[in-house]
């Protein structure tokens, strides 16, 4: 129940209810005085919408593509489907019946056209010139004056001139009428991207063995790499769907740095995922369909391998990469990657390292030169306590963690401007518009450090320093 229109309502009434008369929408208190006995519960709209999901979930065992249509409606696109359970009234009947098992009353309906599939199981319609004109979802001032005017039915509808009828009630109407008359095809809009290859295994009887399900997925990984070596493609995602008889979905991820169709090496980073899951696989009574699918693959050449004793650096790090993202978590292992910027702390990008190698080189020293820029730098510069010659002279000592430095030797200034392309007004807002002189300083114990100050005098009254980096 729900409180709507200031007085409480049943929102959904179970069979019993209904054959007492009962029907959502009735008030509470009417509902009471009927059966005063009546238990009613709270409406939980997030509840049904994940019940909703979950049953999603379960009729990916008949398509891919899946679609909620809330509050207790799934459409689904079987197209190219059907030939797996022989046509598709037996698939339906095989919906129907798993519902059914699960305690849920059910109207699956078959049609050329979601719009009209949808409307056919609302209002339990054998055929399309059955539907009343309820179906166009057209509002209450428009199913009344089509009824008023003698149309009771999309059968009549269909037999009418739609120039009048758009005149009088809209395009909306129409083109409502077109797609329950199957003769526009809107397309549903999966919840989840149909995969580029997909692999399956049905089982006539549960299994539950983990080795019985490895060697399964063993077998459909076989099969996808052979799709893949014919499209001329490695996978860089693999999803595999486990399904359970009783309608729960398993789900395994396995994520590539480099495109690979490797049978081998794919079920090696499967053991290691299901070996790393925080709540291992539990098939209670056994899993009747496993799924493998490729949802992103790209280009892969092939290529001739090398001599046994030459060693192909480049693989071994990616499968390195690849065990390790599976067994720590692809974002726990990172790599740094070149941006275009001169800003120091936006010329570096962090990323997932199976997100791909770096795709520009890292710009290296002059040999025998020292390096430009130090190899560490802290992630916020740290405020330091400069002695400097005025008005933009060399740093002569500095304070750093209660620590004073006497400068021994000094580089610089490497001059850095503001970025001020990036913004509409031509410079940064505050102190992130400021000009940057940059020095390489030594002490006199030999360490380096990496010292900038933070504006001119003719920018700002008080620049400020900062330590930017330590050099090793």
């Amino acid at each position: 129940m729900e409180k709507e229109r200031g007085a409480m309502r049943l929102v959904a009434c179970d069979p019993a209810a209904l054959a007492l008369g009962l029907t959502p929408g009735t008030a509470l208190a009417d509902a009471r005085a009927r059966v005063p006995e009546l238990a009613v519960f709270d409406h939980d709209p997030a509840a049904d919408l994940k019940l909703l999901g979950w049953l999603a979930d379960g009729c990916e065992r008949y398509t891919p593509a899946c679609m909620l249509d809330p509050p207790q409606g799934l459409l689904l696109d079987i197209t190219g489907c059907e030939h797996l359970f022989g046509d598709e009234v037996r698939l339906a009947q095989d919906m129907q019946a798993r519902l059914q098992r699960h305690g849920l009353t059910s109207r699956v309906a078959l049609g050329a056209t979601p719009d009209s599939a949808q409307a056919k199981a609302r209002f339990a319609a054998r055929t399309i010139s059955a539907l009343p004109v309820e179906a166009l979802d057209g509002g209450d001032k428009v199913h009344k004056a089509l009824r008023r005017a003698g149309l009771r039915s999309i059968g009549d509808l269909a037999i009418r001139p739609r120039k009048p009828l758009a005149a009088r009630f809209g395009k909306t109407v129409v083109m409502r009428l077109a797609r329950l008359l199957e003769e526009e095809d809107p397309r549903i809009i999966p919840r989840r991207s149909p995969p580029i290859i997909q692999t399956a295994q049905n089982f006539a009887e549960p299994i539950s063995r983990t080795n019985d399900v490895l060697a399964t997925i063993e077998m459909l990984a076989g099969g996808a790499a052979l799709q893949l070596q014919e499209r001329g493609q490695g996978g860089r995602r693999f999803e595999i769907s486990l399904f359970r008889s009783d309608g729960h979905v398993a789900r395994l991820a396995v994520d590539t740095g480099t495109p690979t169709r490797d049978a081998v090496l794919l079920m090696r980073l499967i053991r290691e995922r299901i070996d790393a899951l925080a709540d291992p696989l539990d098939p209670g009574f056994g899993y009747d369909l496993i799924r493998l699918e490729v949802p992103h693959a790209e280009v892969l050449e092939n290529v001739q391998v090398g001599l046994e004793t030459k060693v192909d650096t480049d693989a071994a790090t990616a499968a390195l990469i690849d065990r390790l993202s599976v067994r720590l978590g692809a974002q726990r292992v990172r790599q740094f990657h070149a941006r275009q910027s001169h800003i120091p702390e936006r010329a570096v990008l962090e990323r997932a390292a199976q997100a791909g190698a770096p795709k520009a080189d890292w710009p290296k020293p002059e040999p025998g030169e020292p390096a430009m820029r130090p190899f560490r730098l802290f992630e916020t510069p740290q405020p330091v306590e400069v002695t400097a010659g005025f008005p933009e002279g060399e740093p002569r000592s500095f304070r750093w963690r209660r620590q004073v430095h006497r400068v021994a030797r000094v580089e610089g200034p490497e001059r850095i401007s503001p970025e001020w392309w990036r913004h509409a007004r031509g410079y940064e807002p505050g102190n992130g518009g400021l000009t940057r002189d940059y020095y390489r300083v030594e002490d006199n114990e030999g360490r380096r450090f990496w010292l900038f100050r933070r504006g001119l005098y003719d920018e700002t009254e008080r620049p400020l320093w900062y330590l930017h980096g330590i050099f090793a």
